[in-house]
């Protein structure tokens, strides 16, 4: 697995990951809420399938083997 996901774009999908867990948890919102463990694994493994398929890469290093 290729680390494609950069240091803000990981931030950002942990925090969106926990606030719509957070939401789902209380009840705010729906239970769509529960998504939020998308992002949250996506920017805790710096990997996303999606980007891969897209060949997006938001990482500024080029890890090499």
């Amino acid at each position: 697995m290729k680390v494609n996901v950069g240091g803000i774009d990981r931030i950002l999908r942990i925090v969106v990951g926990l606030v719509l867990i957070l939401l789902a948890a209380t009840g705010t919102v729906g239970w769509w809420g529960w998504l939020g463990v998308v992002p949250l694994l996506t920017g805790s493994f710096r990997f996303c399938p999606l980007y891969t398929l897209l060949g997006m890469n938001t990482c500024p290093m080029d890890k090499k083997s």
